[in-house]
């Protein structure tokens, strides 16, 4: 994997804290699973999006989903481990490198965080324009079998999706276009491969992102396609993420200014009008001074300058 630069790394301007990094990333997850289960479209149209992509990948000789899937549907051992990869490693591995990097990479974090996020809304709208049947769920006929539901009795997940037992009718199985599962993978491998420091650390880089594809298509859950469009999504944030982050530090500066005129506001409500300058406690010092100075010469020792006990001059 080549040595990756994230544009967009300078230092942040002001320091993140994980206060408040913490709801933003729940924010994000929220809506990406939002997403998914809003965006279901039709089933016939997501099932001749699948179809369409499994034509186009047996004309380009891409088809590589029906060995894997066979492969893993024989061989429990390889199928189980499978299972539980797709079904929990991208919730697992992904804030794991996100707080990795907040901890340790501060200085690069923002850039890359930005980057996963911009990627992943613009994967929920290939989700929405796009539905797609997964192999798993195509008709029998078409040689896919749904290792999931094979193996279910091994995992927390029930026959019907990756969700957990009971909560199949809760998620949108037709979320398959583009591959998030192979996005995210490829997103924690270049933040691996570019800020890892040592040997082991790469070699994770390298071997994540591309176990996850041979995973998604062995437990026909993805097309090859939609690895493809996965990774395509990621460099398409990528090159977004300059644009986003100047986006978010102007709406910051102008949120700044509102609220910094906001409070002027106020300060000068509760001062009524009257203002004060340096070394003066009370407004009424300025008027006395004008008022000597009108007069000619300097002005002499008035009660507001000696204070509010001290007894009259003498006429």
């Amino acid at each position: 994997m080549p040595s990756t630069e994230i544009p967009g790394t300078e230092a942040p301007r002001t320091r993140l804290r994980w206060w408040t990094e913490l709801p933003l990333i729940l924010l994000v997850y929220a809506c990406y699973s939002a997403g998914r289960l809003l965006a279901r479209g039709n089933v016939e149209t997501a099932v001749d999006h699948g179809l369409a992509i499994l034509r186009v990948e047996k004309a380009l000789h891409l088809n590589a989903e029906h060995p894997l899937n066979r492969l893993f549907t024989r061989e429990a051992w390889l199928g189980v481990p499978a299972d539980f990869w797709y079904a929990s490693l991208h919730y697992l591995v992904t804030p794991a490198v996100l707080i990795w990097l907040f901890r340790s990479r501060a200085v690069r974090y923002r850039a890359a965080r930005t980057w996963l996020m911009t990627s992943t809304f613009i994967g929920l709208i290939g989700f929405t324009l796009l539905p797609t049947c997964p192999p798993r769920l195509l008709a029998a006929g078409h040689g896919f079998v749904d290792t999931m539901a094979q193996y279910s009795s091994y995992g927390w997940w029930g026959g019907e999706a990756s969700a957990p037992r009971g909560l199949g009718g809760m998620t949108n199985q037709y979320a398959a276009m583009p591959s998030l599962h192979v996005g995210w993978a490829l997103w924690c491998g270049i933040v691996l491969w570019r800020f890892g420091g040592n040997r082991a650390t790469k070699a994770l880089a390298l071997a994540y992102p591309l176990l996850t594809t041979v995973v998604v298509m062995g437990t026909a859950n993805h097309y090859f396609l939609d690895a493809v469009a996965g990774a395509a999504v990621m460099g398409v944030g990528l090159l977004l993420t300059p644009f986003v982050t100047r986006c978010a530090d102007r709406l910051r500066a102008r949120t700044a200014v509102t609220l910094g005129a906001a409070r002027g506001t106020r300060a000068s409500i509760v001062s009524g009008g009257c203002q004060t300058s340096t070394g003066e406690r009370i407004p009424r010092q300025r008027e006395s001074h004008i008022a000597g100075g009108a007069g000619g010469g300097e002005p002499d020792a008035s009660p507001a300058d000696a204070g509010e006990g001290a007894p009259a001059a003498a006429r």
